[in-house]
């Protein structure tokens, strides 16, 4: 019987990110791909893009820039990103999975609904490829360790890769702001809901012009137990299986009663 180790090392697997070709958590992913598979393609955004959610740009063309024979960068959006590469770069053979990440920063609770790691992972699952996004916390302003990753990333894509596929689904991973060894653990849970929601900036620019600037950021803080929030706050790796089929199951029968 083939191990998942096996099977990953012949499996093509596409890299991306939103945070951009030289961001080094790509470089640290890109790393974690090339333990796993002999066949690693980088396919990520030329300059970053955070925050694109799954946006796809339609109104002007989209330039590719090659850095290296299996490296390259696109003009665009994550999703572009993965749109291209698997449609155009890789269309003699799609990769069987696509690794996002490690988006500098992480992706919990409502985070995913902005999140361009997230949205490359959604992309890849709407074309039928299995797909995790990864992000790592930051405790400060110091330059962000990607050490968790490069050490615990693996075992996970391991563990994951062997999982049934299954429609529609893709797998979000957060990694604690923590040593590796500090790690409590890898925690299953579902998306959590801050208490606290993103905020404004207020300001006056140097020409005394008032502006607004969307980023007064909430806390991790939550009540909520068994949230990919409550397992970062206990140091553990946090992974949430994610559905794209926004459908709310409950208000079906409901609504058809409504507008029988």
């Amino acid at each position: 019987m083939t191990t998942a180790a096996e099977a990953l090392r012949g499996e093509r697997i596409l890299v991306t990110n939103d945070d951009g070709i030289h961001a080094p958590g790509l470089r640290a992913l890109e790393a974690v791909a090339r333990s796993l598979s002999d066949d690693v393609w980088v396919v990520a955004p030329e300059v970053e893009q955070s925050a694109a959610s799954h946006s796809l740009t339609l109104r002007r063309p989209l330039r590719i820039r090659r850095f290296a024979e299996r490296r390259l960068a696109v003009d665009g959006t994550p999703t572009d990103c993965v749109v291209v590469a698997v449609n155009h770069l890789l269309k003699d053979r799609r990769p069987g999975l696509v690794l996002s990440g490690v988006n500098h920063g992480g992706n919990l609770a409502e985070d995913v609904g902005y999140s361009g790691t997230v949205a490359a992972a959604m992309e890849a699952t709407l074309l039928g490829i299995r797909s995790i996004a990864f992000s790592q916390l930051r405790s400060s302003d110091a330059p962000t360790s990607f050490a968790v990753a490069e050490q615990h990333a693996p075992d996970i894509v391991r563990r994951l890769y062997e999982m049934p596929e299954m429609r529609d689904r893709l797998f979000n991973v957060n990694f604690p702001p923590v040593d590796p060894d500090a790690v409590t653990g890898v925690r299953v849970a579902r998306q959590g809901r801050r208490d606290d929601m993103v905020g404004m900036v207020e300001g006056r620019d140097p020409g005394g012009h008032p502006y607004v600037w969307i980023g007064h950021w909430g806390g991790d803080a939550t009540e909520e137990k068994d949230t990919d929030l409550a397992a970062i706050q206990e140091g553990a790796i946090s992974v949430t299986p994610l559905h794209l089929d926004l459908t709310h199951e409950k208000s079906l029968a409901l609504l058809k009663e409504r507008f029988a």
